[in-house]
């Protein structure tokens, strides 16, 4: 069975950095664009992150950019998020997504994604 387990989340305080992974097993997802999803308290789920199956395409949002970096594995199954300068606003659970076609992550919906982790930034 395909599954994403998220796991790196954690309470930081603003300005911090923390890293996230995001564990793929059941099939190899080496062929699938891969990325990250979040969503705050009281807020719908907004796209952070995409990266394209080769690993040489990424797209962030603007919100994000200069700060995240989005990187992959493919020997490991692993998609990661290295976040730094990290804000309030920042706050909430972060999925990894899955799905065999780039615009999808961005724009969902996706076919695969994680349980979540709890990413907690406080100021």
């Amino acid at each position: 069975q395909e599954q994403l387990v998220e796991s790196g989340g954690g309470l930081v305080q603003a300005g911090g950095s923390l890293r996230l992974s995001c564990a793929a097993s059941g099939r190899t997802f080496s062929s699938y664009a891969m990325g990250w999803i979040r969503q705050g308290p009281g807020k719908e789920r907004e796209f952070v992150a995409a990266i394209s199956w080769s690993g040489g395409s990424t797209q962030y949002a603007d919100s994000v950019k200069g700060r995240f970096t989005i990187s992959r594995d493919h020997a490991k199954n692993t998609v990661y998020l290295q976040m730094r300068s990290l804000k309030p606003e920042d706050t909430g659970v972060y999925y990894c997504a899955a799905d065999r076609m780039f615009r999808a992550i961005v724009a969902g919906p996706y076919e695969y994604w994680g349980q979540g982790t709890q990413v907690t930034v406080s100021a």
